[in-house]
């Protein structure tokens, strides 16, 4: 069963579950402010869930690869696919993983 480390806390979640579902159903958020509710509920074309994934431990591939629409929303700004952020909605957990979400509105200020 992978473990998801996010904010201080270890959510088990089931192997291929969505990352937002785990988030959410453990009382966590990917979000950041108003796009609690300012989101496109999982669909993938609004960018706000986006956060980092660092793996946790050997094994396989920790996260399904990036979906065609979460590469093409993260090549939009104010998203960078040099940043390699990933949409939370979007990605399927596999393995041990810590996730980060970084400042701002949309999650993407990697810098500060």
């Amino acid at each position: 069963m992978p473990t998801v480390a996010f904010e201080g806390a270890r959510i088990d979640c089931a192997e291929g579950a969505i990352l937002r579902d785990v988030l959410r159903a453990a009382g966590h958020s990917p979000y950041n402010g108003r796009a609690e509710t300012l989101n496109c509920r999982g669909l993938g074309s609004c960018g706000t869930c986006a956060v980092a994934i660092t793996a946790r431990g050997d094994g396989g591939p920790p996260v399904s690869e990036p979906t065609l629409r979460e590469c093409a929303r993260l090549s939009f700004p104010p998203h960078s696919p040099e940043d390699g952020l990933r949409l939370a909605c979007q990605t399927r957990v596999y393995g041990d993983v810590i996730v980060e979400k970084y400042p701002g509105f949309w999650g993407h200020k990697v810098d500060e």
